[in-house]
């Protein structure tokens, strides 16, 4: 069984402020049901840059055997395509329950809303809330709501094509839709 796995190696932000409180909202492909998607809030405590950061964040260094932030590992749809998107956003809250915003978007959902899971796409403690691919515009105007600076949204859509037979690991950069950018990797694990 051939499965995908994807992390963030990298977060920038192109603003001249020095100090922020960042986490990352992710919705992805539900991974048996076609017609629902996944979302969950990552880290569970919002990182930390100060000014020795100089805007830039490093989850992945040059160390045998690092790691980026782990966001999810599952097996390789049929069609060899992966839809995930992440958004970017910054609390002023000196502690932010990430669940908060979790059961928020599933109020706000309403029917289109299902449970909060774990244990799905290698994560055995990140809480995830399942939605319905119907409501997954609504998931943008709910963040706006929460009272967060948002650093907006980028697709990690992912087509694995030729280019992962010879690299087992891929890295991508992207900008956000807001003044930041992402360098984030996708690989293959047979």
């Amino acid at each position: 069984m051939t499965r995908v796995r994807l992390e963030i190696d990298e977060v920038q932000i192109h603003r001249p402020k020095k100090r922020w409180k960042l986490y990352f909202v992710i919705l992805a492909e539900h991974p048996t049901d076609k017609d629902k998607m996944i979302m969950t809030t990552l880290p569970q405590e919002p990182f930390k840059l100060s000014k020795r950061h100089d805007n830039s964040f490093q989850f992945d260094t040059d160390e045998i055997g690092s790691e980026g932030l782990f966001i999810l590992s599952r097996e390789l749809p049929k069609n060899r395509e992966l839809n995930v998107h992440i958004y970017l956003r910054h609390t002023r809250r000196s502690a932010r329950n990430l669940g908060e915003i979790l059961q928020d978007v599933k109020n706000e959902i309403g029917e289109g809303a299902f449970d909060i899971i774990t244990d799905i796409v290698g994560t055995t403690t990140v809480p995830w809330l399942v939605i319905a691919k119907k409501a997954i515009p609504l998931v943008g105007k709910i963040l706006l709501k929460v009272p967060d600076r948002d650093f907006g949204f980028l697709s990690a859509f992912e087509r694995f094509g030729n280019e992962f037979e010879d690299t087992y690991e891929i890295d991508r950069k992207k900008d956000f839709s807001g003044d930041a950018s992402l360098v984030y990797s996708w690989s293959i694990d047979e």
